[in-house]
């Protein structure tokens, strides 16, 4: 799945939108994702607004990575590896991509827009395909 630099473009600017408030959106984030899947709360040993500044640093590398994909691959590959550890599973990105979205709609609100949704769903397919082959379960 490749990105045009205009979906490029409309994932970094939205995420600029949304980065100002991070620590309402990472909330938001872990409160949707475990409404989605109550069973991925224990893989969340640390104070989860810690887990969530982990989240958006680890957003912001990705969204600001786009440009150069070269380079983002190992960096999400060694992700890929540290969640491994973790107890992550494949089965798990899903839950992650919709919290993810349901996320950036409410903190973007009118500048959710389908093209916006469309551009972050191919970044959440090339990150989970990314890090999926790393994962052993």
């Amino acid at each position: 799945m490749a990105l045009t630099q205009r979906q490029i473009q409309l994932v970094q600017h939205s995420f600029s939108l949304v980065e100002p408030i991070s620590e309402q959106a990472a909330d938001l984030f872990y409160d949707s994702l475990f409404k989605i899947d109550p069973s991925l709360k224990p893989l969340f040993r640390n104070n989860i607004k810690v887990q969530g500044r982990k989240l958006v640093a680890m957003l912001k590398a990705a969204v600001d990575g786009l440009d150069d994909l070269n380079t983002l691959v190992p960096v999400l590959q060694q992700l890929a590896q540290r969640h491994n550890a973790y107890g992550v599973k494949k089965s798990h990105f899903t839950p992650v991509g919709n919290a993810l979205l349901y996320t950036l709609k409410t903190g973007l609100g009118s500048e959710y827009t389908d093209e916006v949704r469309q551009a972050w769903i191919i970044v959440i397919h090339i990150v989970a395909d990314t890090m999926k082959p790393e994962i052993e379960n």
